[in-house]
């Protein structure tokens, strides 16, 4: 027995050194490490890469710059100043033609439904409203009409008419609280911004929230597949914006987008904004979040930087 029990010994002696060298070579051998986690630094260095692309792309606006954007397929992303407030301006009413048309599904709503549009309805002189310089006494419209002038024509009293029409802010907020965003205030009407500046702050979104609200239009989470197409139908067609987001990619680049913009007070404009899902050459969708607050430069920088920013995140992302 105490022969048995010797031998056993010192086989684990002579095995101790063999098994303690393994672990060491592991340690010190990078080509020992775990595949999953060697593939990931060159990624990390690429991403920090385009992090200081966009963060020099920024400063050309010398104001504050948040970005984010999320390839949806796959999650790969960036981002700058992610979780700051921005004010929204009109990408508030993307969250607002989202609430509408969870209605229309739910069949509270009719798409052909009409709904008066009163002159006091109408938001003030230099407020953005084609409806307003169209009918200067008034119209019946449709909830689709109304619902292609506020996304397609950025129409401040269309938006303001279906953001009464379906129950207030208090309803979009409802809205964004089923779908988990908490990074998005939908707080006034388009009209009350006009009375007080000041309002705009406190209807804002983060750019992670802005692509996470993204996200919920590309899964289609809280509404039909029929409304999700006229949506992004609807922010195909528009003509705002067409030096933002979509300014440097290629000429017929898919761009569903809502762009946002304030007046310029004291040579400061307070927001230049575009937020949208470019399908990519790859067919894979990237959702794209650029705000740019509280910058004196001019509007073609302002909007130079937003297009520049989303041409490196197309660049990185559509091979």
């Amino acid at each position: 027995m105490k022969r048995i029990l010797l031998i056993y010994v010192l086989l684990f002696i002579s095995l101790t050194p063999a098994c303690s060298n393994s672990v060491t070579e592991e340690k010190n051998n990078p080509a020992a490490e775990p595949k999953d986690l060697r593939e990931t630094k060159p990624d990390n260095a690429q991403n920090q890469e385009l992090q200081n692309q966009i963060e020099q792309i920024a400063s050309a606006a010398k104001g504050r710059v948040g970005v984010a954007a999320t390839v949806l397929e796959t999650g790969e992303s960036v981002s700058l100043n992610g979780n700051g407030q921005f004010p929204m301006q009109s990408v508030y009413k993307l969250p607002i033609g989202m609430a509408v048309l969870k209605e229309v599904d739910a069949g509270k709503i009719k798409l052909d439904q009409k709904v008066p549009v009163k002159k006091s309805d109408f938001v003030r002189i230099g407020q953005r409203s084609p409806i307003r310089d169209k009918y200067p006494n008034g119209a019946e419209l449709s909830v689709n009409e109304l619902l292609q002038s506020m996304m397609s024509e950025s129409d401040g009293t269309a938006s303001d008419v279906l953001l009464n029409f379906v129950g207030g802010a208090e309803a979009v907020m409802n809205f964004l609280g089923e779908l988990g965003i908490s990074e998005m205030i939908v707080a006034n009407t388009e009209k009350e911004f006009g009375i007080d500046r000041a309002l705009q702050y406190k209807n804002w979104a983060s750019p992670d929230g802005a692509v996470a609200l993204l996200r919920a239009l590309h899964e289609r989470r809280g509404f039909s597949e029929q409304s999700q197409s006229l949506l992004l139908k609807f922010m195909t067609e528009s003509p705002t914006g067409p030096n933002r987001l979509k300014g440097l990619l290629p000429k017929g680049t898919i761009v569903a987008h809502k762009t946002g913009t304030s007046g310029t007070f004291k040579g400061v404009t307070t927001s230049t904004n575009d937020i949208g899902i470019i399908t990519l050459l790859n067919e894979r969708h990237l959702a794209v979040a650029v705000f740019v607050a509280e910058s004196p430069a001019d509007e073609k920088t302002r909007e130079e930087v937003i297009a520049k920013i989303a041409k490196a995140v197309w660049d990185k992302w559509s091979g």
